[in-house]
């Protein structure tokens, strides 16, 4: 994990050195909307929260890429005949998003996401989770100034939950942050 870390941080300096004018730092927080798929028990969403930092690098007129490094909790809640049960999911995220700009203020954002398990609050399954994510997302961001943005996005995951499940993430994340 240490390694996917600093080769990100590495490839976002190369790329501000080559591109020092079109690039922005920033911070983002907002609200997850999280649930699983494939359970084989009924479950709920739960609503949580992700924050972390964001680079927005220019590419050309209409087009960008924004990594981020986010904190971020996923998970469900589960119904069965005796009670309902929590599984609270941390990860380290780390989206690289491209964005197509539809306009001066509205973007189009697509691109993978990993993740890394840093927690569980696990109150149902006896089996652990699996350590890494990935997911698909896909989104729009609005440009509210010249530094504020707002961005809803739809996280699709990819890779399975737990070793023996068919049990996937997903999450609706809405965010705002500020660019410096």
């Amino acid at each position: 994990m240490k390694k996917v870390i600093i080769n990100c941080f590495a490839i976002l300096f190369f790329i501000q050195i080559s591109h020092s004018q079109s690039v922005q730092f920033g911070i983002k927080a907002g609200a997850n909307y999280a649930n699983v798929t494939g359970s084989k028990i009924n479950t709920n969403a739960i609503v949580n929260y992700h924050a972390g930092i964001v680079a927005k690098i220019g590419l050309t007129k209409g087009l960008s890429f924004q990594p981020e490094l986010l904190y971020t909790t996923q998970g469900a809640s589960y119904e069965t005949a005796l009670a309902d049960y929590k599984n609270e999911l941390g990860y380290i995220v780390i989206p690289a998003m491209l964005q197509i700009h539809l306009s001066k203020s509205i973007t189009l954002d697509m691109g993978p996401q990993v993740g890394f398990l840093l927690n569980e609050k696990n109150n149902f399954d006896v089996q652990k989770s699996n350590t890494f994510d990935a997911s698909a997302n896909a989104g729009l961001g609005l440009k509210i100034t010249n530094s504020i943005f707002a961005q809803a996005r739809y996280c699709v995951g990819l890779t399975k939950l737990q070793p023996n499940s068919d049990i996937k993430n997903n999450v609706v994340q809405l965010s705002l942050g500020i660019l410096f």
